[in-house]
């Protein structure tokens, strides 16, 4: 570890580190983007560096910009992200009674918190999954990663988990478009040669979260007024210390909610909202939902404890936590890291070099923040139709520099308007990525297995203690999300769920 930190103190990577911190905090606090869009585009300008930089810059952009969203929310009533929602209502409350920079201040330091549990339970929890997961074969490790598709989908559908099934289906197929791994057969290529080296998920991922995300939001005219003076923004230590209880509550929660693939920052914020509202005391109580600082605590620590709770099983199981967590894998991927439970070996000391990278952007998370609100605010008053047009030429870059490949540009736009047609629909976004990071490991996994026990009964399943709980959970899966689409279908017949 102290390694690490000696190679995160060489010039070029604190700038890196300083620079992706503070353009995720822009990129979040900019109305109608997010964190996954930010990851997602931002790709494009770590393919240039070595494999250290890289993640260095990735890992401050994750960082940076899930905190970014409180500022446009609280002090326009805009969340710059979606896990930003709880925020602005407590937020937006504040500023409108004048208190909006200590709003502010209360979740730059709430962030700073949750960052901080986020990462302990990561560095307690990893070596204990690492030697669990050196274990799976591979029976096992295609049950992990559809468990982890399932999963998305059932969580990202709500009361319809069918229509996140479907997504991550969509999401397998066009992972398995080209060469097939074992024999070079090609697949669902339809004799276009562009298609045999398959379908780049880069260029999937900033069609699905970049492209999408612009031609759904730039038809929108929101007039915002935007506030000249937000106040004093350093809050005072006793009133964070008067959540502490919260604080730690709200971290355990959005921490293993980061650690459930497809559970984002959104759900895990919501959730701790909404039990630290039931937990609160009668007097706070009342206050929220009309500005209480303990709401923003709740919300605040437990999205910024969703990273650290992500990386667990992104980077111990090669399943991404979240769709932010599923470009950091495509990054690393171009950097020719593989995650999973050989990484250790693989590429020794990696994992300490992210928990040293993790510490570091939260530390200049928490400085950027103060600096960079009022930056943040003269950029709110840009129209819309001006800022997002010039985000284009960024998913372009994106989509066109993995490969110097013309074919993924339009790979992007084809992905960019089938997710808004689907966003149209109501199908969740984040089980296609994650279906298209997953499906290569699901696809020769199986395969293998069935090559290794050819001829043999498929008792071969059970043969294994960790393939026959792992089988159990995916059945268990599928058993919850069919019950919630009988309750919803007979809750709209009127009848009791």
């Amino acid at each position: 570890m102290i390694d690490a930190f000696i190679q995160l103190a060489s010039p070029g990577l604190l700038f890196l580190a300083v620079l992706g911190v503070s353009l995720g905090i822009i990129w979040g606090a900019l109305p109608g983007l997010s964190t996954t869009m930010a990851m997602a585009l931002l790709i494009g300008l770590s393919i240039g560096m070595d494999q250290s930089s890289a993640i260095v810059f990735m890992l401050g952009v994750y960082t940076g910009s899930v905190f970014g969203g409180a500022i446009s929310a609280t002090l326009i009533n805009i969340p710059g992200t979606p896990d930003a929602v709880p925020t602005m209502i407590e937020g937006h409350a504040l500023a409108k009674r004048g208190e909006g920079g200590q709003a502010l201040g209360m979740a730059i330091a709430a962030s700073f918190i949750g960052g901080w549990v986020g990462i302990v339970l990561l560095i307690a929890f990893i070596p204990l999954i690492l030697v669990f997961a050196l274990e799976f074969r591979s029976w096992e490790m295609f049950l992990l990663a559809m468990i982890g598709i399932s999963i998305c989908g059932t969580m990202a559908c709500g009361a319809m988990p069918l229509k996140g099934w479907i997504a991550g289906w969509l999401g397998i197929m066009v992972a398995l478009v080209g060469l097939d791994p074992i024999h070079g057969v090609a697949r669902y290529t339809f004799g276009l040669p562009q298609l045999l080296d398959g379908v780049n998920y880069v260029a999937v991922l900033i069609g699905l979260f970049g492209l999408t995300e612009i031609l759904r939001v730039l038809p929108k005219k929101d007039h915002v007024g935007i506030p000249e003076n937000v106040g004093r923004v350093i809050p005072k230590i006793r009133h964070i210390a008067k959540y502490t209880v919260t604080a730690i509550r709200s971290g355990i929660i959005g921490a293993v909610t980061g650690a459930i693939p497809g559970a984002g920052a959104n759900i895990a914020s919501f959730l701790s909202y909404d039990i630290g509202r039931r937990f609160a005391r009668p007097e706070e109580k009342e206050m929220w939902g009309k500005g209480s600082y303990e709401a923003i605590v709740s919300a605040e620590v437990a999205n910024n404890a969703n990273v650290g709770g992500s990386m667990l099983p992104t980077l111990t199981l090669g399943i991404p936590g979240n769709a932010a967590a599923a470009a950091l894998i495509a990054a690393l991927t171009l950097h020719n890291v593989v995650v999973g439970p050989t990484i250790e070996v693989d590429h020794p000391g990696l994992i300490y070099f992210i928990y040293a990278t993790l510490i570091l952007a939260n530390f200049i998370m928490f400085f950027a923040a103060f600096a960079l609100i009022k930056p943040c605010v003269k950029l709110f008053s840009l129209p819309r139709g001006i800022l997002l047009p010039l985000i284009l030429p960024v998913c372009v870059i994106g989509a066109y520099a993995v490969r110097l490949n013309m074919f993924d540009v339009w790979v992007m736009f084809v992905t960019g308007i089938a997710g808004l047609v689907l966003r149209h629909f109501r199908f969740p976004i984040a089980p296609i990525v994650l279906g298209v990071i997953l499906a290569p490991m699901a696809d020769e996994n199986l395969r293998r297995a069935l090559l290794v026990f050819e001829g043999r009964s498929l008792g071969f399943v059970a043969s294994q203690y960790v393939g026959t709980v792992l089988l159990i959970a995916l059945i268990a899966i599928f058993v919850e999300g069919i019950v919630r689409i009988v309750r919803s279908g007979r809750t709209r017949q009127g009848k009791p769920a």
